[in-house]
């Protein structure tokens, strides 16, 4: 806690977490700071999440997503999502296929109460970053093929962490996850 209040002392005001339960510890002790769940979030947890995070940025189903709809709306609010897209086919990520998403957004993007703020990937873990570079291509070209068609997709992309992040900037990320270059590595649960 201590590491996350001197990085906002030192002005930074978004922070992502993982975890809604963690972050049911950490939000209420950090006033003034916007907060977006970059980790997977179970349907059964959407209540929370819209409780504490401004940003979700893993909605990967449309399922989730009516389910992040219904509780915002009953929470009287706008919910900024992003939509987690599987580019590389990767059978070990989370994520709608790209041919997934096309065939989703019109019902996505007429969910109410959330305001469908881009898109997001996982990069694939690789030895060099320059590696990861495909992938953040094949998600920044996704988003302007399907932006080219429904313009109420916002245009941002989270993309790139840690190891990547120079390359997704380069590939146009709007949004980087590199808690662990600011803050270390988690600890062991």
């Amino acid at each position: 806690m201590a590491r996350l209040r001197a990085a906002v002392a030192a002005g930074l005001s978004v922070l992502g977490e993982n975890r809604v339960q963690e972050a049911e510890e950490k939000v209420p002790l950090l006033a003034g700071v916007r907060w977006h769940l970059v980790g997977r979030l179970q349907s059964n947890k959407a209540r929370r999440a819209v409780a504490l995070f401004e940003v979700v940025e893993t909605v990967d189903s449309l399922d989730l997503a009516r389910r992040l709809d219904r509780v915002a709306a009953e929470a009287g609010r706008r919910l900024a999502v992003f939509f987690q897209v599987n580019v590389d086919r990767d059978p070990a990520k989370s994520g709608y296929l790209a041919e997934e998403l096309a065939r989703d957004l019109p019902e996505l993007l007429a969910l109410p109460a959330l305001h469908p703020a881009g898109l997001m990937t996982v990069g694939a873990l690789v030895a060099e970053p320059e590696l990861a570079r495909p992938t953040f291509r094949r998600l920044a070209a996704l988003s302007a093929e399907l932006r080219a068609g429904e313009p109420r997709l916002g245009p941002g992309l989270s993309m790139g962490m840690t190891d990547d992040f120079e390359v997704a900037v380069e590939e146009g990320a709007t949004h980087l996850r590199i808690g662990r270059a600011i803050f270390g590595e988690r600890p062991a649960a």
